[in-house]
């Protein structure tokens, strides 16, 4: 299986996400639905193009664990999901990423523009 490059681990909490978290910043996550412990399974990627941790805090109901990394850009957030999203096709995430509004950004995998 191909390696996130991603942090963690971490439960998710509103606490655990402000501990891990810390910083406003741009970055991705990738979330684990099913699993409390044991291996980390991917059911969904995501990013921020400007705060990481409120994206996460928005999910916090739904998923069991996350992972996630800062990055300096929204441009590098993106391409960074869009890698996440076609290494681990996760199940939850059914539409290829979306770029942000405006930008003219392409997927590093696919080309896609949309």
């Amino acid at each position: 299986m191909a390696e996130t490059g991603l942090n963690g681990p971490f439960p998710m909490s509103k606490t655990d996400i402000d501990t891990a978290v810390a910083e406003q910043s741009p970055g991705v996550y990738a979330l684990d639905q099913s699993h409390d412990t044991g291996p980390f399974h991917i059911t969904y990627v995501g990013r921020s193009d400007t705060d990481v941790n409120a994206s996460l805090q928005e999910r916090v109901p739904k998923y069991k664990r996350f992972k996630f990394v800062y990055l300096p850009t929204a441009e590098e957030a993106y391409h960074k999901e869009c890698e996440l999203y076609h290494d681990f096709n996760p199940p939850a995430r059914i539409a290829h990423p979306a770029r942000p509004m405006g930008s003219k950004w392409k997927c590093p995998r696919c080309r896609l523009v949309g």
